[in-house]
């Protein structure tokens, strides 16, 4: 079936879905355990830099995406270690790591590539289309003969849901993010939950930064980005702090963010500075009405002194 115009927009916003989706579903599992994280667009951007890099270097986007979540879960060592065993303002050291994260992505690719008029190239992820499933009319274009990182996303998103709320671990989780204390007293260890938590977050975060160049333009500019770490930090409010909300809700953000493209390249005669604004405005229009159901971890961003616990 040949692909008409709205096919490849929905496919499209598939492609878009993955970078929110990842960064968003970090986020949120850091939170479980109490851990806000706010770096997320500087690990992205170190993601994006040290994943073209592995690529570039080592010619596989493979090497690459691994490297790209290793630089990742070393930055969520970083928070873990600052925040649950040196107890330090949690906003204050994601906003210490966003700018580390800010300038060393840039760092990374002058000090290995220089400055050049012509930048590398690295191939893009190729589809991997599912067989007989991806012949289905209309669906079979759009859901399954995407990349290998869009499958690996929506399963993730599953994954989690099935983790948090059918898993004894999954419980202990969400207890820590709820009552420390309590969880503590059951014999929950909150340091390791807090640390496993914040090292794999950050590696999705890592991830969804390689996924840029490796998706959309086949090479690393400053500032590619683009506010996507921030608006990850919106979307997994405006989920809810579930898995499955931030499914449903990375596909919002997606469209948007599509249209914003699409519309920029039409002549309708609005400013493309307007347009590149909607994503944003859109943000701003649904926190406004979501954010008052919205109900986060309790605990969320407080650090847990074992010491109070036993001293009480």
């Amino acid at each position: 079936m040949a692909d008409t115009p709205l096919i490849n927009l929905a496919s499209l916003v598939m492609l878009a879905v993955v970078p929110y989706l990842l960064a968003s579903q970090g986020t949120m599992l850091a939170g479980r355990t109490g851990l806000f994280i706010v770096s997320q667009e500087g690990i992205m951007l170190v993601g994006a830099s040290v994943g073209f890099l592995g690529a570039y270097l080592f010619d596989s986007l493979a090497v690459g995406m691994a490297l790209a979540m290793l630089a990742g879960g070393l930055f969520g060592l970083a928070l873990a270690y600052f925040t649950t065993d040196l107890k330090m303002d949690q906003f204050v050291i994601g906003l210490a790591l966003f700018f580390l994260g800010l300038g060393l992505s840039s760092l990374l690719f002058k000090v290995v590539v220089g400055v050049t008029l012509k930048p590398p190239i690295i191939p893009t992820l190729q589809r991997l289309p599912i067989p007989l499933l991806s012949n289905i009319p209309v669906l079979g274009p759009i859901l399954f003969n995407q990349n290998i990182l869009v499958y690996f996303s929506v399963v993730l998103s599953l994954f989690l849901y099935y983790l948090l709320y059918r898993t004894s671990i999954g419980l202990s989780l969400r207890a820590v993010g709820e009552n420390p204390k309590a969880a503590d007293s059951l014999g929950v260890n909150v340091r390791r939950y807090r640390y496993s938590t914040a090292v794999i977050g950050c590696m999705l975060m890592g991830l969804a930064g390689a996924y840029l160049p490796m998706v959309y333009t086949g090479t690393y500019t400053d500032g590619i980005v683009r506010g996507r770490g921030w608006l990850a930090i919106a979307l997994t409010f405006f989920g809810g702090w579930t898995p499955q909300g931030i499914l449903l809700g990375s596909f919002f953000f997606a469209i948007v963010d599509i249209l914003a493209l699409r519309l920029q390249v039409t002549d309708i005669g609005i400013p493309h500075q307007f347009l590149r604004m909607l994503p944003y405005l859109a943000t701003i229009v649904v926190m406004i009405f979501a954010f008052r159901r919205v109900r986060a971890p309790a605990f969320l961003g407080q650090n847990y002194d074992r010491e109070s616990r036993t001293a009480s």
